[in-house]
């Protein structure tokens, strides 16, 4: 278990909400991620627009929102796997580099004036690769970078640059449309993402190095695949990011309809609802460390889904500006609070060796729910109109949260994943080659019977330790002669793997072993036995 200070340091603390920028790496990195964000907003922004010129159905308005986050669901997951396994900082200068070739691309069509509504949705869809790729290695950085107590912090600086790049984003881009035209809003997303490299090009990152060969992609999918699928506090929060980003999303997705119905409603229109969304995300950063003291996450996370869901009905009915803007303060608030508060859970539930991974799985999730959401709401805007579809969506979501609401986003009984190897790596008398595999590990134990329920329930507990670590299988078997002698047997993949599984050793996972050892009886510890895989001939 997680000692009460581990628990304490993990939720906001005292001081002000812009101390992570004190360190230069990290102020840095936060320059480069508002930069980046800007761009991408500056993107959807003039796509969305060009798609209400393009095409007047809501439905193909709401599938640029949908192409911009699909991506994100598709290629989450190999991102994720491949920021684990290759160097963070040359990963994240080639996604700018990927950015600025499509805004090129996308300059260069809409100059030529060939642009079509669904040529644009491929283009949107490949900037959104672009956003897929590079969220996750930044994901993982941030933990790297400030000390855990400042996390929440810094995660909702993260949320500030996103939020104020969606404040100035709408204004650059509304501003350049009007006077230009949308295709110098790319050229000048290609520049800023081409700025953003070359200023990662200056950053000497220090490598963790380990003295084992880097993991495979496909086995590292896998694992990162096995690990949220072991982790019943991880899956619960992918569950809360799916079900809030499958109902938000409708104000966003409808949001340039809604601009146009308005009266008046023009360009400046929607750039300004944009702003106002993205300042009230700015302002729920200044009072989310004080609220989130007094509240915790979870009364956060609840009462902020269900302001959010109040404020996007507040916009299905208001009937002119005026009343649409503060309806979308209150949005952007709530909408950075309820992420932030599942982010920083996430975050906190996850080992350093697979972030990148796991938090690739959750954008897969957000994003999945956003894409999906986009789509339905779009769908149900064009079969009846945007205000009705509006109404649903903020109907639904209090619907979901009543069911959702016993997940917990933090909880005293989660486990300690604070690096604690203390595994001594097997003696071997054969040359063993890294690849060489499978690896069976088999552990005796001699407990009492009477013992023995006690026993197999502590034992399910180190079956998810083992397949969370990356363990192929795991098996425990009870001697038919002696009750009491209990063989626990878990294979990976291969040598180099099995060694993988010392390094990943956690303080929870060093508790677990020594609860087990209580229950042992014998002489001396557990009975420790390693075997490699030999392949015989068939005939």
């Amino acid at each position: 278990m997680s000692s009460p200070s581990v628990r304490l340091s993990a939720n906001a603390t005292p001081g002000s909400a812009w101390t992570p920028l004190r360190q230069p790496v990290f102020r840095m990195l936060w320059i480069a991620w508002l930069t980046a964000n800007l761009c991408m907003w500056m993107n959807d922004v003039t796509a969305a627009w060009l798609m209400t010129s393009l095409s007047g159905e809501p439905v193909m308005v709401a599938l640029v929102q949908a192409a911009a986050t699909l991506p994100v669901f598709l290629l989450g997951a190999p991102s994720g796997a491949l920021a684990d396994i290759l160097d963070r900082r040359r990963y994240f200068i080639a996604t700018q580099l990927w950015v600025a070739a499509v805004a090129v691309l996308l300059c260069i069509v809409a100059l030529a004036g060939v642009l079509t509504p669904m040529l644009l949705l491929s283009l949107t869809f490949a900037n959104g690769i672009g956003l897929a790729m590079r969220w996750p290695v930044f994901a993982a950085l941030v933990p790297e970078l400030v000390p855990r107590g400042e996390l929440g912090k810094a995660l909702a600086l993260n949320g500030v640059a996103m939020n104020a790049s969606r404040v100035v984003g709408p204004v650059i881009a509304g501003a350049i449309i009007a006077s230009a035209g949308g295709a110098w809003v790319f050229l000048l997303n290609a520049l800023l993402s081409i700025g953003v490299a070359l200023a990662l090009l200056r950053w000497q990152r220090e490598r963790k190095v380990s003295a084992l060969p880097a993991e495979r992609f496909f086995g590292a999918l896998r694992v990162g695949f096995q690990y949220a699928r072991q982790s019943p506090e991880l899956r619960g929060l992918l569950l809360r990011g799916f079900s809030f980003f499958l109902f938000s999303i409708a104000t966003l997705a409808l949001l340039p309809v809604i601009a146009k119905q308005l009266p008046g409603g023009n360009a400046g229109t929607y750039s300004l609802l944009l702003a106002t969304m993205g300042g009230g995300a700015i302002l729920s950063v200044v009072l989310l460390p004080r609220v989130r003291q007094l509240f915790g996450r979870d009364a956060v996370a609840q009462y902020s889904t269900a302001l959010n869901a109040l404020a996007t009905l507040g916009l299905a009915l208001a009937p002119n500006l005026w009343l649409a803007l503060p309806a979308l303060l209150l949005a952007g608030m709530t909408w950075l609070a309820t992420a932030n508060s599942i982010t920083v859970s996430v975050q906190l539930a996850l080992p350093d060796w697979v972030r990148a991974r796991g938090m690739s799985i959750y954008q897969m999730a957000m994003m999945g729910g956003s894409a999906l959401g986009a789509a339905l709401w779009g769908q149900v805007a064009s079969l009846s109109d945007t205000r009705t579809s509006l109404g649903i969506a903020a109907g639904a979501a209090l619907l979901v949260l009543l069911l959702v609401r016993r997940i917990q986003l933090e909880s005293d009984a989660g486990p300690d994943l604070t690096p604690e190897p203390f595994w001594d790596m097997p003696e071997t008398t054969l040359p063993i080659a890294p690849h060489q595999g499978p690896v069976m590990v088999q552990i005796e134990y001699r407990i009492d019977p009477g013992q023995a329920d006690a026993f197999k329930a502590l034992m399910q507990e180190s079956r998810r330790s083992r397949l969370r670590n990356g363990a192929l299988s795991w098996e425990l078997f009870q001697d038919v002669v002696e009750p009491g002698r209990f063989i626990e047997y878990f294979v990976d993949g291969s040598w180099v793997e099995h060694m993988r599984q010392h390094e990943r050793v956690t303080a929870h996972d060093r508790a677990l072993w020594e609860r087990k050892k209580t229950f042992h009886l014998g002489e001396g510890p557990p009975r420790i036995s390693h075997f490699i895989a030999r392949r015989v001939r068939r005939d």
